[in-house]
């Protein structure tokens, strides 16, 4: 009987796991090829996996809300149409051919062989658990109390890192208090960067918060979770530094409302200011292409391609970031037609693994709500990101020939957060003055 192993592919760069949230095929059901199989959900994107093969859905190998590793066997089907399931060991057999391997099992870790070690429960501990152990300060006997979700009960990095998310937790106040209070306790800790084998910072202890009675307490969702985990990450990673410039853009706004609805009637596109400050950034990058880079350990890995990352927020509050790739190939029609059908996409839960892959740059439009300025958190693995302010009317002293007055301008400020590792303050605010004289020099007679 051909059986096909069917593994959850790469679904986007940073992305090592996703949720099973639906099967769409039961055990011994046909699937034809390419037809949807399952349902998951990432940090970035919810997404159905089409079946590589045509066949018999034999086994499921995780089950509904299970996390899947990228790379792990998730089905099998057979291709003879035999819906028998997948032959299996008995399981007492399995788990004492494990406990025996186990037992007499070594790792190699930075080229020494070393043997997995057990407790003085005679419990067997990977090296991996036990890093992760000795990092969060877990001892052998918590390690002792926990359940292994592994065969023959071993504990698995999943286990610890569960234990590890509930470890220390306060259960609800009684009625009797009156008053949130915030009190610091052995809480979980948040493992600090290690550099060349070093950590640079010291254990950061988490408040836990004790809620009062009339509190409401939510839980985040999945996404949420991961998107403040990944927030954490890049703010320990990445020293960040933020430089501001304001640029008048008077002659943008003014060519943009003669513009607009000639274009809207062509294109059937709106067209919005994203697009022309896309443009401007894109053009800046090819000017200083040391912004377009990423770090690995102590390389620098220099871009080719410039895809810009624009920032977008969902209706349920989270955010998500889709990918104009090669905007630099892009007129400024373009850009507009990408802008406008990623954030339709994004709006519909309708964004594809590839439409968040591969951002070298991003821009964050926090002038949407309102907000005059702001520090944007660096998107990981770039090193630099714009956050584009509210357009405001503002008196300003303008030079003319005749002399100076003060008249009416549209202005605006950019925030631009950068990695400081790589990116010192001449580069980082030459970058950010470079967007600003782009915007200011707008050719008013400029056509689409």
């Amino acid at each position: 009987m051909a059986q096909i192993e069917i593994r959850l592919p790469k679904m986007g760069e940073s992305v090592t796991e996703a949720t099973i949230t639906n099967w769409l095929k039961n055990i011994g059901d046909s699937v034809a090829l390419d037809e949807p199989l399952v349902e998951v959900a990432t940090d970035k994107v919810d997404n159905e996996l089409p079946s590589e093969v045509a066949g018999v859905l034999v086994q499921r190998l995780f089950e509904q809300d299970q996390v899947a590793q990228v790379g792990d066997v998730i089905a099998i089907i057979s291709t003879d149409g035999d819906s028998a399931p997948v032959v299996e060991a008995p399981k007492a057999a399995v788990v004492e051919a494990v406990t025996a391997l186990v037992e007499n099992a070594q790792v190699t870790t930075n080229g020494q062989t070393q043997t997995l070690e057990k407790s003085n429960s005679g419990k067997f501990f990977s090296p991996l658990v036990r890093s992760i152990a000795e990092k969060e300060g877990v001892t052998v006997s918590e390690l002792d109390t926990l359940g292994g979700s592994g065969l023959g009960g071993r504990v698995t990095k999943k286990d610890i890192l569960s234990y590890l998310d509930n470890r220390g937790t306060i259960v609800a106040a009684p009625v009797s208090v009156e008053k949130p209070t915030v009190v610091q306790t052995a809480a979980p800790t948040i493992a600090a960067p290690v550099v060349n084998g070093t950590s640079f910072l010291s254990n950061i202890k988490e408040p836990i918060i004790i809620p009062g009675p009339e509190d409401e307490i939510i839980e985040m969702d999945r996404m949420r979770k991961l998107i403040a985990e990944h927030m954490v990450m890049s703010t320990h990673v990445a020293p960040h530094v933020t430089s501001y410039v304001e640029a008048d853009v008077t002659n943008i706004v003014n060519w943009r409302n003669k513009m607009k609805k000639d274009f809207e009637k062509r294109e059937n596109e709106n067209l919005t200011f994203t697009p022309i400050f896309i443009e401007a950034v894109v053009k800046a990058i090819k000017d200083f292409p040391m912004i377009n880079v990423s770090v690995s350990g102590t390389t620098i890995i220099k871009r080719k391609n410039i895809n810009i990352g624009m920032a977008t927020a969902l209706p349920s509050g989270n955010l998500i970031v889709p990918v104009i790739k090669n905007a630099d190939r892009m007129n400024l029609t373009g850009i507009a037609k990408s802008v406008n059908g990623l954030a339709r996409s994004a709006r519909d839960n309708k964004l594809k693994p590839e439409d968040i892959q591969g951002g070298t740059y991003t821009v964050t439009n926090v002038g949407t709500f309102g907000n005059v300025m702001g520090t944007p958190i660096i998107n990981q693995p770039q090193v630099a990101i714009l956050a584009l302010g509210a357009i405001r009317k503002m008196p300003a002293v303008i030079e003319t020939p005749e002399g100076d007055f003060i008249g009416i301008r549209h202005k605006m400020f950019l925030s631009h957060s950068y990695d400081h590792r790589v990116v010192d303050g001449a580069l980082g605010g030459q970058f950010v003055r470079r967007v600003a004289d782009y915007l200011e020099q707008f050719d008013v007679n400029r056509e689409l």
